[in-house]
């Protein structure tokens, strides 16, 4: 930090809460449970998903789109896990997921904030690009 500035980055307790929470989306999408999923959002209309092809914009729009999409392949593999938080209040979780027999890369970046409710997703974005060298072992 400059100029005296503070920022407590990655404290262990937020970082815990946030892994925890994510561990908790990541179980409701592999299990199909689309109120699952979404519980994971804020509730607001300023809410923001970018897809693979797709947009949706507020929580309602992005309730709407999970109930319509199928089931995710089986066999879902996340690598490359960073959860960076920032105070108590705000964290980046970002991740790589490849299924098996496909050689498309998956992105995923998530910011989180907690609510009283507890954390959040207020923002999400996923993407693919076919390029095998990025998975583990590649």
């Amino acid at each position: 930090m400059t100029n005296g500035e503070r920022m407590d980055v990655d404290l262990p307790q937020t970082v815990a809460e946030v892994t925890a929470a994510f561990a908790g989306y990541e179980e409701a999408l592999v299990t199909d449970d689309h109120e699952g999923v979404t519980g994971y959002f804020w509730t607001s209309p300023d809410t923001v998903r970018f897809g693979i092809a797709d947009r949706q914009a507020g929580i309602e729009e992005i309730r709407n789109w999970r109930r319509q999409q199928p089931p995710l392949p089986p066999g879902r593999k996340l690598f490359d896990t960073r959860i960076s938080t920032f105070g108590t209040d705000y964290a980046v979780v970002t991740t790589l997921f490849a299924y098996p027999g496909d050689n498309a890369v998956g992105r995923q970046t998530q910011s989180w904030t907690r609510f009283p409710v507890g954390w959040r997703i207020v923002s999400a974005h996923v993407s693919e690009v076919p390029d095998e060298t990025s998975r583990p072992g590649a």
